[in-house]
C-alpha cells in the first residue's frame, strides 16, 4: 500500500465539504463567568453534540467516504477505547459498511454499548498486555479489511481539522486555541486549520499529566512511547503520537500542556455546574490548562475545542460528588 502524502489545510477544506451533508453544526458557545475571571472572551467548541457524541465522527466519515466500491465491500477495522470505535460504526452503518472494532475490555460501557448499537462487530483485548495495532494488522490481512487507526492517517486528520475550521469560520482569528491531545489526530488537523485561518494564533496541546508522551516528544524531537497511562482521561490515554501527527504537531504547535486529574474533575464540575453540558475528562483538558494562564490570558480571545461528552453516567455522577 502507497503511504498517502501529509495532509494539508486544502485537505481539511475538502474534507468540510465532503463530510458537512453527515454533520451536527455543533454550536460555538460563550461563558459570561469565565470571561470575568479570566478577562478574556472564550469561546468553546462543543463537539459534545456532535454525531455519536465526540469529534471523531469528522475524521471517521472523512476516511469512509473515500472508500472505493471493493472496499465498501470487504468492510472496515479499527482500534479505539471508545470515540473513533463509535465514530467508525456510525460511519460505516449510514455508508452501508461493515464494521469491525477492537476495544480494550476495560473501555466504558457506555462506549461499547453504543458502538455495538451502531452495528460494529466488538473484539475486545487487554490494552495492558496485547497490542491493538497488531491484532488490526491480522484481522485485516486474514478477512481483507481496510485498517483506519484512529489518528494516524491523513483522512482522519482532515476530518478532525474542520471542527477547528468551523469555530475561525464562526468567530474570525483567535489569540490562543486549547485542544485535548491523545494520539493527535485532532490536534494535528486544527493545526492545519489555524495555520490558514489565524496563523498568528498560539495552539496548545493538552495531554493528561501521567500520560504526557506528546510533551515529551515535542522535546526531544522524536516520538516517544510510553506505558498506557492510569488517568480518567480514557480518550487520551495513548501510548504514543503517529507519524502523520507528529510531522505536524512539530512544525506548527506552540506547546504541550497537561493537566492533572484532578483539574480534570473540576473542570467538569464547571461544565456541569455553569454551562450545563456533559463533557467527558478527556474534553476538559483544553479549558483545564488555558486557566493555568490566569492573568496571561487578559485581554485575548480565547478558543476551547471539547472534544467529547461520551461518558458512563455512574462514573460522571461519581466525579460531580467529588
Amino acid at each position: 500500500m502507497n503511504k498517502l502524502p501529509t495532509p494539508t489545510y486544502k485537505d481539511v477544506a475538502e474534507a468540510h465539504q465532503r463530510i458537512l451533508p453527515y454533520l451536527n453544526k455543533t454550536p460555538v458557545l460563550t461563558s459570561r463567568t469565565i470571561n470575568a475571571l479570566t478577562g478574556a472572551q472564550f469561546y468553546f467548541k462543543c463537539e459534545n453534540f456532535q454525531r455519536m457524541g465526540a469529534f471523531k465522527f469528522r475524521g471517521a466519515m472523512n476516511a469512509l467516504s473515500q472508500f472505493t466500491a471493493e472496499q465498501r465491500k470487504n468492510g472496515v477495522v479499527t482500534f479505539s477505547s471508545g470515540n473513533h470505535a463509535q465514530a467508525i460504526a456510525l460511519s460505516a452503518k449510514l455508508l452501508g459498511i461493515p464494521a469491525t472494532i477492537i476495544m480494550p475490555e476495560d473501555a466504558p460501557k457506555a462506549k461499547m454499548v453504543a458502538t455495538k448499537g451502531y452495528g460494529g462487530r466488538v473484539i475486545t483485548y487487554n490494552r495492558y498486555t496485547e497490542a491493538r495495532e497488531d491484532i488490526g494488522q491480522q484481522l485485516a490481512q486474514k478477512e481483507g479489511l481496510t485498517l483506519i487507526p484512529p489518528y494516524d492517517n491523513p483522512h482522519i486528520i482532515a476530518g478532525q481539522g474542520t471542527a477547528a475550521k468551523e469555530l475561525f469560520d464562526e468567530v474570525g482569528e483567535l489569540d490562543m486555541l486549547f485542544v485535548p491531545l491523545g494520539g493527535g489526530g485532532l490536534l494535528s488537523g486544527s493545526l492545519l486549520s489555524t495555520n490558514a485561518l489565524s496563523s498568528n494564533c498560539k495552539i496548545f496541546g493538552v495531554e493528561p499529566i501521567a500520560g504526557n508522551d506528546g510533551q515529551q516528544s515535542l522535546r526531544k524531537g522524536e516520538i516517544i512511547h510510553i506505558d498506557t497511562p492510569k488517568t480518567i482521561a480514557d480518550g487520551a490515554q495513548t501510548q504514543h503520537l503517529g507519524n502523520y501527527t507528529f510531522e505536524i504537531i512539530r512544525h506548527y504547535v506552540s506547546d504541550i500542556l497537561t493537566a492533572t486529574d484532578e483539574e480534570l474533575i473540576s473542570t467538569m464540575q464547571f461544565y456541569a455546574q455553569r454551562m450545563k453540558m456533559i463533557v467527558e475528562p478527556t474534553g476538559c483538558l483544553s479549558l483545564a490548562a488555558a486557566c493555568q494562564f490566569g492573568d496571561k490570558l487578559k485581554g485575548k480571545k480565547i478558543g476551547i475545542i471539547i472534544s467529547g461528552g461520551n461518558v458512563d453516567i455512574a462514573q460522571y455522577g461519581r466525579f460531580l460528588a467529588q
